[in-house]
């Protein structure tokens, strides 16, 4: 396996930090993955161990306020921020693997922005993943969120600790102990963060049906997170035939750690492989760091 770390130019000229993953043999297809609110691109790393050996390459950046990647903790000033950003990604990656069929899977915050760009910019995408997407339904406090809404317009920097439950914590302390002690997670929202993405959520779920390529979305039913409903009344709304909802029982947020992980990369593995039929692998070209 080989790993690439770079930075490439988001929305604003801003130098976002991303790494890529590479397998030693050939590869079957590009997997783009953005992570959640507060996250970074490292805690894909059981998807990386699990995907690269079977054929994959993966690129994942952190987002800007996130991570490596410079920007205030949590904060954006506009939804547009983060769907240019994962544009300009993209971009960069078909120049680096041109022909090379391409998922996108974003996680919680990220399958939003993921959700977003797909209905959007679907062109050069073979396929969509979510796991545990954020459509609405989300564990923070009412009084949290209407502080936001308050203040969007008037302090939109305005940053609050969010106080989100590791639901996972339940049941992998150990984990837990791991996740809680890293120095790259945050747990940091803007009130101008608020407002954009209960916007974008309503958008999503009213272009439900505008949706045109393959989807897969991952949840487990004890989510305290991202709830399950929101995912389930997404799907109610949509129209396009090649859609998945699997609901893993008794299972949390953090999908990619719970205890039926290994069933969740299988699901995923089979889903992929059934849209890759067909598709010739690609070209084991050069890949330039920026």
């Amino acid at each position: 396996m080989k790993h690439i770390e770079g930075t490439f130019k988001g929305s604003g000229g801003l130098n976002l930090y991303y790494q890529s993953w590479l397998p030693d043999s050939r590869t079957q297809a590009v997997v783009v993955m953005v992570h959640g609110l507060g996250g970074h691109s490292n805690l894909f790393d059981p998807a990386v161990q699990y995907l690269v050996p079977q054929g994959y390459e993966i690129y994942a950046f952190d987002l800007r306020g996130h991570g490596r990647s410079p920007g205030r903790r949590g904060h954006i000033n506009r939804w547009a921020e983060f769907r240019d950003d994962l544009r300009a990604f993209l971009q960069q990656i078909q120049t680096w693997r041109p022909g090379c069929p391409c998922f996108l899977w974003g996680h919680s915050l990220g399958g939003t922005i993921a959700l977003d760009y797909a209905l959007r910019s679907p062109d050069g995408l073979r396929g969509v993943v979510t796991s545990a997407p954020a459509l609405g339904k989300i564990q923070i406090s009412p009084y949290k969120l209407a502080l936001g809404w308050l203040l969007s317009g008037i302090y939109p920097g305005f940053s609050l600790k969010l106080g989100i439950r590791e639901d996972f914590c339940l049941r992998l302390p150990d984990v837990c102990a791991a996740y809680l002690q890293d120095p790259l997670r945050h747990e940091y929202g803007s009130a101008r963060l608020s407002t954009e993405f209960f916007a974008i959520v309503d958008w999503i779920h009213q272009h439900a049906a505008d949706l045109k390529i393959p989807l897969l979305t991952l949840h487990g039913s004890s989510d305290q997170v991202t709830l399950p409903e929101a995912s389930r009344a997404f799907f109610q709304r949509l129209t396009f035939p090649d859609a998945e909802y699997r609901e893993y029982p008794g299972n949390y947020h953090d999908l990619l750690v719970d205890v039926e992980y290994r069933k969740v990369f299988l699901d995923l593995e089979n889903w992929v492989e059934r849209h890759l039929e067909s598709s010739p692998s690609c070209q084991n070209l050069g890949l330039c760091s920026s």
